[in-house]
């Protein structure tokens, strides 16, 4: 499966943003870069923000020197894991809040002067690269940039580390001087040369110079015909001393010369180094003009196959509601397609945090292009403010014809707004629910929890309206038609607790169950065996299903993930898989749809995919026999 970045590059030019510690210190920050995402996130959030908002295709963390060596001056050495967590969860931030459709890079930066003066040997450097690397990863990087190292040496070393662990995609750049060479000596030919057969998809130069110098060695590495993917990203020029500042004087019209340049040579991957602002991205981005689909969450094709759907370039308005279809052109309900008894196929996407909708609404037209039957959407999970699911749900229905499963939670609203909310949505054409809950809200959240029914007096509420009459017994004016689906846990710590619950939810009308994620086809067949023995299983059930990515983020499902167990099995197969993790994730979760398909009580899946990796879910998707 190709990784949605390199399918972004080999289509043409994306743009990446300019520097971090140039707007830290600008905003005021003295302290060691990488202590912000700790010690001021919201000041990093800022800084993501405004790259996105100039036009910028992928931010890169604010980790640069977030290793070991580096934070170990500081007296930091113990803080790499949160250093680099924290500030992957920032830049995702960012991006959920603005709805664009954009990569993450993690950045990673060069160890610095243990390694060069032989204080580090570089097995050393290997271990903090790679512990580094995997607080990335665990953080949820869509691709990793080793920027501005010296030398092939530790370039190599860097790029190993990353292959021990995880297939995402890597860009290594080296920093050269206005010599065409590295401060090891090395000349272009050689980092193509090297990089590339150590394992980078994409390979270039970054930092040390100004954009003029920063082409010519571009040019020299375009000269060998079978050169990878190259990737250029220089100084704001030569920077002077103005008082106790750094001024770089590199302008914004500079750089969009620039980047014209750099993409006539061929470079697949274009940005700025220090001094560059969100005034350099932006005036790249108006030379280069709109980058359309990224495909961060769906193919080109995906998108023109959503026919009702239609997207403008950044800064424009929100496309308008497409009209309902004429009755013949209708697809089959959810509800159809399992009475008929096929097997249906359903996947979560989060609602954006903020108010645009591109993002996740590409991404539900790939999906739809796979062949996915629905799309489930979370009601602020984790109570963290998100767009109502209600709305985004329409959207989805609207927009790219796949019908919603909305998560409707009874934490957040009162009986009355909870009666109101469904009211609302149906009259909007949306009929699947899942009574749930909630998750408690945190301190840090300022909201009070609700709570007036639980789900399983939601669903009883909902099965009051589909009656005609509201909770209190009062008329509607009609009947709705909720699918009401309820949540079921397997591998719940409490397995009595749980099976009494669910058994409470299908005797108050549950019209189908879906699981939380669940790895053991055992556990699965013990906990419906018990729940018919308890009385009749007479509903559809949809397995939970979230592949894995790495072996830290099978441990992570393990460990943090309330109420989930991945099997010691499952976990030893993600580690031997090292850097193929994905592809291992995906084959472990196909083998157990595969074994539990047959079981008399699933009837089909419910794909939650981590960090809204909505291709693998794709994948998943189509690799199941029909």
């Amino acid at each position: 499966m190709r990784h949605p970045f390199l399918e972004a590059v080999e289509r043409g030019a994306i743009l990446a943003d300019g520097a971090m510690g140039t707007l830290l210190r600008e905003r005021g920050w003295r302290a060691p870069h990488e202590c912000a995402a700790i010690e001021a996130p919201e000041l990093v959030r800022r800084v993501h923000q405004d790259y996105i908002a100039a036009g910028a295709d992928l931010i890169l963390t604010n980790t640069f020197e977030a290793n070991r060596g580096v934070l170990g001056r500081h007296g930091l050495a113990d803080q790499v894991h949160r250093a680099n967590t924290i500030a992957a969860k920032l830049a995702r931030d960012a991006r959920e809040i603005s709805g664009q459709p954009l990569f993450i890079g993690g950045s990673v930066g060069p160890i610095g002067r243990e390694l060069a003066l032989g204080a580090w040997s570089l097995s050393q450097a290997f271990d903090a690269h790679r512990e580094q690397i995997e607080a990335l990863v665990e953080g949820g990087v869509d691709v990793l940039v080793l920027e501005t190292f010296p030398g092939l040496r530790e370039a190599r070393e860097a790029i190993r580390a990353a292959r021990a662990i995880t297939d995402l995609p890597v860009v290594a750049m080296l920093n050269f001087s206005a010599d065409l060479a590295s401060p090891a000596g090395e000349r272009p030919a050689d980092l193509v040369r090297v990089l590339a057969e150590a394992g980078a998809d994409v390979v270039g130069v970054n930092c040390g110079v100004g954009p003029q110098a920063a082409l010519d060695m571009l040019q020299e590495m375009a000269r060998d015909p079978s050169h990878p993917l190259l990737a250029v990203q220089p100084n704001a020029g030569l920077p002077r001393q103005q008082g106790s500042a750094l001024v770089y004087p590199a302008s914004a019209d500079y750089f969009a010369d620039f980047a014209l340049r750099a993409r006539d040579l061929g470079a697949a991957y274009i940005g700025g180094c220090c001094g560059t602002t969100p005034e350099h991205v932006r005036s790249m981005r108006n030379a280069l003009g709109r980058s359309g689909d990224l495909g961060v969450g769906a193919t080109r094709s995906a998108t023109r196959a959503a026919a009702d759907m239609v997207f403008v370039p950044r800064g424009g308005q929100e496309p308008l509601v497409a009209e309902e279809p004429a009755p013949e052109q209708r697809q089959q309900s959810l509800r159809d397609k399992l009475a008929a008894g096929r097997y249906v196929v359903s996947v979560e996407i989060d609602p954006p945090r903020g108010v645009t909708t591109r993002k996740a609404l590409e991404g539900a037209a790939m999906l739809k292009e796979a062949g996915v039957d629905a799309i489930n959407i979370g009601d602020s999970p984790m109570a963290r403010v998100r767009m109502g699911a209600l709305g985004f749900g329409v959207l989805v229905q609207q927009r790219v014809g796949l019908e919603a499963i909305i998560h409707q939670t009874t934490r957040d609203r009162n009986l009355m707004a909870l009666q109101a909310d469904m009211l609302s949505a149906h009259a909007l054409g949306l009929r699947c629910v899942i009574a749930l809950g909630g998750d408690p809200p945190p301190e840090a959240s300022q909201s009070s929890a609700v709570w007036d029914v639980d789900s399983i007096g939601f669903i009883r509420v909902l099965k009051r309206l589909n009656e005609g009459v509201d909770f209190a017994g009062n008329s509607i004016g009609g009947h709705t038609d909720f699918w009401i689906a309820a949540a079921a846990n397997p591998t719940a710590d409490d397995v009595e607790l749980e099976l009494r619950r669910v058994r409470e939810k299908l005797d108050a009308g549950a019209d189908a169950l879906m699981t939380q994620p669940v790895y053991d086809t055992a556990r699965v067949t013990e906990f419906f065996e018990r729940l018919g023995e308890m009385g009749p299983v007479d509903v559809p059930v949809l397995l939970g299903i979230m592949p894995l990515v790495s072996y830290r983020n099978a441990e992570f499902v393990h460990n943090e993930l309330g109420g989930v167990v991945v099997p010691a099995a499952v976990r030893a197969r993600m580690q031997r898989a090292g850097e193929a993790g994905t592809a291992e994730g995906i084959e472990i979760a196909l083998e157990h749809i595969d074994e539990t398909r047959s079981l008399p009580y699933v009837s089909g899946i419910y794909i939650m995919p981590a960090f809204g990796r909505y291709e693998i879910a794709a994948e998943v998707t189509r690799r199941i026999a029909p």
